[in-house]
């Protein structure tokens, strides 16, 4: 079932039309009687009940007006068929028989709960996220489901525990894609993942993002433990390439320029000093040497 526009006409101009026609048959109905009474004559049935019921169906037709808020759409129903929905704001007019349920059409926003989660690697986390969205086709969003603001709640957490079960909390290579270090591909795959359950609802996903992320409490302090130690062997692994770097091209420059000529003995303790010194994590203590080198 989709979305078509229902029948309506402006209400203003209606509006006036209806109250004109009122008046005038209130004012022929008063005249006819003041005829009649000027004559001395009771006014017959024929000539007040039309006048009555024609008086009583232009007030039921009043009953047509309402009015329409901006980014609000009505949904009709004539007899529990869906007639159209209407989203002209302003006072408008239809038929009086239909019934009429506003269904807003802006952007609205939730945060889901801290939802408790295994993690691609079976670590237990805890995730959360924001969802905006809003009512694209008001039709599906009455007739399809029950309640669609209760339904996207419920199909965005959903969404976001299949989501978390297909990444790793952490990557463990430059390629692999981690909730923590991929935030635009997780945030995207979340969105496309709640889109593809609300599409029946006639919802659209603006934007769905994670906004709370970290390790379950019984495993967290172990993780923290793991990723102080991968930083640090990281961080060690760069000062090693930088060290055999810098000793590659101070052997080079020696070399080049002859200031000193060192067998492979004395190249290989100088260069155990100069890791030592630029690996060290405190400073080093020189000792000087006022012998021979040999």
């Amino acid at each position: 079932m989709n979305e078509r526009k229902a029948l309506s006409l402006p209400g203003i101009p209606a509006l006036l039309f209806l109250l004109a026609a009122f008046a005038a048959v209130v004012f022929v109905l008063i005249d006819t009687v003041r005829h009649a009474e000027a004559m001395g004559l009771e006014p017959t049935p024929g000539q007040v009940i039309p006048l009555v019921l024609l008086a009583a169906l232009i007030a039921f037709l009043l009953k047509g007006l309402f009015a329409v808020q901006p980014n609000v759409a009505r949904v009709m129903q004539l007899f529990g068929r869906y007639a159209g929905s209407v989203r002209e704001q302003g006072l408008r007019w239809t038929n009086p028989f239909y019934t009429r349920e506003a269904v807003s059409l802006r952007v609205r926003n939730f945060e889901s709960g801290k939802l408790k989660v295994n993690d691609l690697d079976g670590n237990p986390i805890e995730i959360g996220a924001i969802v905006v969205w809003q009512v694209v086709d008001t039709a599906e969003a009455v007739f399809m489901v029950d309640d669609y603001a209760n339904f996207v709640h419920i199909q965005a957490e959903s969404a976001l525990r299949q989501m978390a079960t297909s990444y790793s909390y952490d990557s463990h290579d430059e390629k692999s894609i981690s909730l923590r270090g991929n935030g635009t591909e997780v945030n995207a795959h979340l969105r496309d993942e709640i889109q593809e359950r609300l599409s029946k609802a006639g919802v659209e996903v603006v934007e769905a993002r994670i906004s709370h992320l970290a390790y379950a409490q019984e495993i967290a302090q172990a993780m923290l433990q793991r990723q102080q130690a991968s930083a640090i062997v990281s961080a060690r692994t760069r000062i090693v390439e930088g060290a055999v770097g810098m000793v590659e091209l101070a052997l080079e420059q020696l070399n080049q320029r002859g200031v000193v000529d060192l067998d492979n003995e004395r190249k290989a303790a100088m260069v155990s000093n100069l890791l030592v010194v630029l690996c060290a994590d405190r400073a080093t203590q020189p000792v000087v040497n006022t012998g021979s080198l040999y």
